[in-house]
């Protein structure tokens, strides 16, 4: 396991003086420990459910390794908790899957000499990883094997064009905005191993291919296109097919509306189960619907669920469907059967939060991902006709030795009725009476919500901010899911309306409980929870005393025309156009409001963000710093709609918490230094080393 090295928390702690020079011997969370947790990230049981295969994200070492993503290595466990590894290092495993007959491990990577991702295996009995299959001068995307292992469906772009390269390097490379756009084909070939690049035949698909799966006898797949390959078309215009596989023919397509997620069939094949929306205008793909495959008759399997199923695995014995449903701050996992709308809970709510559900041949074991307070995702395991779960990896067991503070659900009606909730993380050896300063941390979407699970990481102080003698406050305003797509509606055509206000509501709540300090309230987000982090320090600014804004929307009007999702934000968002009522986009937006701010405000985001362009951050920092505001204005290069490197993790989260100290627990007179010493510590990292 890697660990960050004291010498950096030593240089951290003297050179910034926001830390712990705690090591892991020390009983508190540190920032660097947080950057470098270890989180499973996909888990697959054996067909004879003995087994447990799952990939394990391995962030890049601070200071010492070169800049990139983090690493996914290949583990192996028992039912009894006892880890192998198979594949480690510097080394990106992906999309495992297991053989038919469970000998073989396959996934995919680019390993050795690889120019480009190819399809591997490893024997279950262990061994050197031997390439199966690879395509020539393309990527292999996704595939999923037969059932029977006797083929593969493979998902890729075209072979690329050696001349692009050619005429690049001379000077050609005017680019076409959304246009000339290459589509990912489906292919279809014998899984046998080849030692050269294969050149497979497409399956005449006009559209962009998205996903595949196959039925249990092979005949046939369920396939997944949407028009082009623009987010926008993947988000609102996906649909679900059944191909015949010998024909390649489409024999049903499943007519569907709005946001659509995965699709299975069940073992025998009469039925298709599909995560999907309950209308165009519903924000998330959480409805739960089951398709009959010979009419393409499909109808909603959960109707009025006041949750949002997330995941689903049907069993392999009879008709009947695992699933998992998001309910409010908890996950629940159930069971259901064709013919009735009511389920069995199999999982009650508080046990964890769980994803990705993977079922044995025999059905005797489930096999999940889940993450609770204590802890990031790990392997758990299901067996029994009660379902008992055993948790199966430790990821990180340095973590067991920590204290972590008290966490929570909270619940309570607005002012205007409307139930909103959230989860409270108390500060660490909390007094009873004692007032703290509050971060509140404000998720995306806004269709999405937080659970009670673990919560922390680089960009939501979560435990840290405990340790350093904050309450951390983590709000579902209304709008968010996990209360039924009525609910997840509530925010429509009111941008920054009510949602935000709930916000005030939340603070005033965690006041009157006696918790909070009025006077010390920041408040932080990335993406919506950016654009509310920029609303809390403009028109709501009386109320925070501090903000982080990151990645975050300032102007209604502009983020129309530069984001890649308009179609999304009209339909399920906005519910209009800003050519619709101009001054009304300009007053639901921040920079409206700069003029009155008096809220320090540091505002952070990636360059490279395709989602909200980064010139909305320019703008809110222009009309701030033009007015005599207290702003600052950071950019991370290479970095998108968040940070997935390392260091830029780690040096967002030392700018974040050192604003908040600033603001929160000193005088905040004057703006903090706009440096961190990263020299000194990677300096104290090389004379260690």
């Amino acid at each position: 396991m890697k660990r960050p090295l004291n010498a950096v928390k030593k240089a951290v702690a003297l050179s910034i003086g926001l830390l712990s020079v705690a090591a892991h011997a020390s009983d508190t969370l540190t920032a660097e420990e947080v950057i470098g947790l270890q989180q499973v990230a996909q888990a697959q049981v054996s067909p004879s459910g003995d087994h447990v295969a799952f990939t394990r994200y391995v962030p890049r070492e601070l200071y010492k390794e070169e800049n990139g993503l983090h690493w996914a290595e290949l583990y192996l466990v028992d039912d009894k908790g006892v880890e192998r590894p198979y594949i480690t290092g510097q080394v990106t495993v992906n999309n495992i899957q297991w053989s038919a007959d469970g000998s073989l491990i396959y996934f995919l990577a680019k390993m050795g000499e690889d120019k480009h991702t190819s399809l591997y295996q490893i024997p279950f009995s262990g061994g050197q990883a031997q390439k199966t299959l690879g395509l020539k001068e393309t990527d292999l995307a996704s595939y999923a094997l037969s059932h029977d292992g006797k083929q593969i469906a493979i998902i890729a772009k075209p072979a690329k064009d050696k001349s692009v390269k050619d005429l690049k390097k001379l000077g050609f490379m005017a680019e076409v905005y959304e246009e000339n756009l290459e589509n990912k084909q489906l292919f279809v070939i014998d899984l046998a191993v080849s030692d050269k690049p294969l050149t497979p035949v497409a399956w005449n698909i006009e559209d962009y291919v998205s996903d595949v799966q196959w039925s249990a006898n092979g005949s046939q797949m369920l396939v997944k296109t949407q028009p082009t390959a623009l987010i926008d078309d993947q988000y609102m215009k996906s649909q679900w097919h059944i191909v015949n596989v010998a024909s390649q023919k489409v024999v049903t397509s499943f007519i569907t509306q709005g946001k659509l997620g995965g699709a299975e069939f069940s073992h025998d094949g009469q039925y298709v189960a599909i995560l999907g929306a309950e209308d165009m205008h519903d924000p998330a793909a959480g409805r739960l619907y089951l398709a009959e495959t010979k009419t393409g008759k499909i109808s909603e399997w959960l109707p009025n669920h006041l949750g949002h199923v997330s995941d689903f695995e049907w069993k392999n014995d009879k008709n009947e469907l695992y699933f998992i449903t998001n309910i409010d701050t908890d996950s629940v996992l159930g069971l259901i059967k064709p013919g009735s709308n009511d389920y069995q809970v199999v999982v009650k709510a508080g046990q964890f939060i769980a994803s990705q559900l993977s079922i044995s041949d025999s059905d005797k074991t489930i096999a999940l991902r889940a993450n609770t307070a204590q802890h990031p995702n790990e392997v758990y395991m299901l067996r029994g006709s009660k379902h008992k779960a055993t948790r199966l990896s430790n990821s990180n067991t340095w973590l067991d030795d920590k204290r972590l503070a008290k966490q929570e659900s909270i619940s309570f009606k607005a002012k205007d009725g409307v139930e909103i909730s959230g989860v409270l993380i108390y500060p660490l050896d909390y007094n009873k009476g004692q007032r703290y300063p509050l971060i509140m941390s404000v998720h995306g979407g806004p269709e999405s919500h937080d659970k009670d699970g673990w919560l922390t990481n680089y960009s939501r102080p979560g435990q840290l901010g405990a340790t350093q003698g904050y309450a951390v406050f983590y709000p579902n305003y209304r709008g968010s899911t996990g209360k039924g797509v009525d609910y997840s509606k509530l925010g429509q055509n009111d941008y920054a309306g009510k949602e935000f206000d709930d916000l005030v509501e939340f603070k005033d709540h965690l006041v009157d409980m006696g918790l909070v300090d009025s006077k010390k309230v920041g408040i932080t987000g990335g993406s919506y929870g950016g654009y509310a982090s920029a609303w809390a320090a403009t028109k709501l600014t009386k109320h925070f005393a501090a903000s982080v804004m990151f990645v975050g929307v300032t102007n209604q009007l502009s983020k129309f025309g530069t984001t890649d999702i308009s179609n999304e934000m009209h339909l399920v968002h906005a519910r209009s156009y800003p050519w619709d009522k101009w001054q009304w986009y300009l007053e639901r937006s921040p920079i409206y409001w700069a003029g009155q701010s008096e809220t320090p405000l540091l505002i952070m985001h990636g360059k490279d963000d395709p989602r909200v362009h980064p010139a909305q951050s320019m703008e809110l920092y222009r009309y701030m710093k033009v007015q005599g505001k207290v702003v600052r204005l950071v950019y991370y290069p290479g970095e998108g709609h968040g940070n997935r490197k390392a260091a830029a993790q780690y040096d967002y989260h030392l700018r974040l918490m050192r604003w908040m100290d600033h603001y929160l627990k000193n005088d905040g007179k004057e703006m903090p230094a706009n440096e961190l010493d990263h020299k000194a510590n990677l300096e104290a990292v090389k004379k260690d080393a």
